[in-house]
């Protein structure tokens, strides 16, 4: 990621496509049906938000359990993950009081989770020994 890519504001359904296209073998997916997006890598789920929900934008990532726990107290803006396991997921509302340098840096995070999670022959496959 580029310098301008990691301060830029993250508030609607383009600035996220825009950031996570970015991303190594990202894709993006509707597997829920067609008010879902869903990104992915290698076929496993590191993000998602709903794009034709009224209110504000939100979107869920995977962190690891002590870091979600610790979010939620610290920003209204960061909830359980919506129809996730709630141990790993969040849901974050990207108009909230969560900065938009987090939101980048979480969703940066839930990617290289999943990404770690691939067998090493999927990650070398991909390119993906060094994570960026």
């Amino acid at each position: 990621m580029d310098r301008d890519t990691a301060t830029a504001e993250m508030t609607t359904v383009a600035e996220l496509r825009e950031f996570c296209a970015r991303l190594p073998h990202s894709q993006e997916t509707f597997p829920f049906g067609p008010g879902t997006l869903v990104w992915e890598v290698s076929g496993k789920m590191y993000a998602l938000c709903g794009i034709t929900a009224a209110g504000p934008l939100q979107v869920s990532l995977k962190v690891n359990p002590s870091l979600s726990e610790q979010l939620r107290i610290q920003y209204q803006g960061v909830m359980p993950g919506y129809h996730l396991n709630k141990r790993h997921w969040i849901t974050l509302d990207l108009e909230s009081d969560v900065p938009p340098e987090l939101t980048q840096q979480l969703l940066l995070g839930s990617y290289r989770l999943v990404a770690a999670g691939l067998t090493r022959r999927a990650r070398a496959g991909l390119g993906l020994e060094l994570l960026p």
